[in-house]
């Protein structure tokens, strides 16, 4: 399908969210949304969402405000959800006003014309109440407005202190300091490393990107730009490449039963992961606890800190609603009233977007680091350190290619492959781009 593409009502070139009028039938059909909301009287308001616990939090805003009644409908996950609403809003019917969507995914639900802006409804008033880079990927680096940030992911590193100190060895501040330790970690213990190179990640790999200044999509005019094979993306591939190549980091993927038996008998003495990590810690290895240490991820630069987001979502209204004022009224509560901010911490279990919020909310450190007083404090100075990166339309095929194209390096445990998958990943992504009628530069 060839199609041409339409501008989404834009205020400058950078805001352009590229739409594929073929792949939008029937958006904005008798769910496209009244634009002004203005209508009077009680509303009901359907959420779509997977946070758990999320209800609760609801129930809160419902018991408050009568008039504006939000029934959540709990998803099964992000993929899930998204493609029962790209289904809805072909069909012209069906879609939710409101749905729970990861940074990631809002180029697609742009793309199918799904969200509404929200500029129009006074989004930008609560710009400032996010970090530029987390606000960044709700507007596509323009002034439409497209989601509410809701939680977000800054990455952290996670060490075993009680491992570093038996073998005199400190938290590592950079990547140079990082091999090091990598390096003498595992020649006192050839059994034990830093860390692992999980090929099952794609949203670990494109944070560890992001941090090291890639921002792997681009909007020029009317057309994407795709940037994967760009020179921090290749320096992260030939980094990490280069330690599987050595032997001193280990190549397993995460979350799997020899990794998680790593965690716990101390042969993976390490993880680069996100602010979540406590639960993760908490779930898989719970006679651990009060022996790690969290730390921000180590440097390229040390004179000019920067972080990569590995996770976090967002609240956006969808162009089949009709009742988008009313909505954007709850989603300003939800992912900004510090009594919201407080329930999704306590029920959902996440780290807010919000960063005023989040600091007046997150006072304890997770159980799982009771020996770390200042987990959040750790954890608010990276947030605002995270650069920005742009994705782009067909994420899900760029993170298909980098579980094929990874597993295959890290297999091979050869850095040249490390390289050559980043060479393949561009070329799928674009090829596939191009195939689906987008314009590509």
């Amino acid at each position: 399908m060839r199609t041409s593409l339409r501008m989404r009502a834009l205020a400058s070139v950078a805001a352009a969210a590229l739409l594929l009028s073929g792949c939008s039938a029937g958006a904005g059909g008798d769910g496209g949304g009244d634009n002004g909301g203005d209508s009077s009287g009680p509303v009901d308001l359907n959420y779509w969402a997977w946070a758990p616990n999320l209800d609760k939090v609801v129930d809160i805003w419902n018991t408050k405000n009568p008039d504006i009644h939000v029934t959540v409908n709990k998803q099964d996950g992000g993929d899930p959800a998204i493609t029962k609403l790209l289904t809805a809003i072909k069909a012209g019917s069906g879609a939710p006003d409101m749905i729970q969507a990861e940074y990631q995914k809002i180029p697609t639900l742009v793309a199918s014309d799904a969200l509404a802006d929200l500029s129009a409804v006074g989004a930008n008033d609560i710009k400032d109440k996010f970090p530029d880079a987390v606000w960044n990927s709700v507007t596509l680096g323009g002034d439409a407005v497209y989601s509410i940030p809701q939680d977000t992911g800054p990455m952290m590193a996670y060490y075993r202190e009680d491992i570093l100190k038996a073998n005199n060895l400190t938290v590592p501040t950079t990547w140079d300091e990082y091999a090091e330790t990598a390096r003498a970690l595992h020649k006192a213990d050839p059994k034990v490393y830093l860390g692992t190179f999980s090929a099952n990640d794609a949203g670990w790999f494109t944070g560890l990107s992001q941090q090291a200044g890639a921002s792997w999509w681009s909007i020029d005019g009317d057309a994407w730009g795709v940037d994967i094979d760009a020179e921090a993306t290749n320096k992260v591939a030939d980094y990490w490449g280069g330690l599987v190549e050595e032997g001193v980091i280990d190549n397993k993927p995460m979350y799997t039963p020899a990794w998680n038996k790593g965690l716990n008998d101390g042969t993976q003495a390490g993880w680069v992961s996100s602010v979540w990590a406590p639960g993760v810690l908490s779930g898989n290895a719970a006679d651990t606890a009060g022996k790690w240490i969290a730390a921000p991820l180590p440097q390229w630069d040390a004179s000019n800190p920067s972080d990569g987001n590995w996770g976090g979502s967002s609240t956006g209204v969808t162009t089949q609603s009709k009742h988008p004022k009313q909505a954007m009224e709850f989603i300003t509560w939800l992912n900004t009233d510090p009594e919201a901010i407080q329930a999704l911490i306590d029920t959902s279990g996440i780290y807010p977007a919000a960063t005023e919020a989040a600091a007046g909310a997150l006072t304890e450190p997770p159980a799982f680091f009771s020996n770390q007083p200042d987990f959040y404090d750790v954890a608010a100075k990276v947030a605002q350190t995270v650069a920005p990166f742009t994705y782009g339309p067909n994420v899900n095929v760029a993170y298909s290619a980098y579980n094929d194209e990874f597993a295959k390096a890290a297999q091979a445990k050869k850095k040249s492959a490390f390289l050559d998958a980043v060479g393949a990943m561009q070329e799928i992504t674009t090829a596939d781009l191009k195939k689906s009628g987008f314009t590509v530069k």
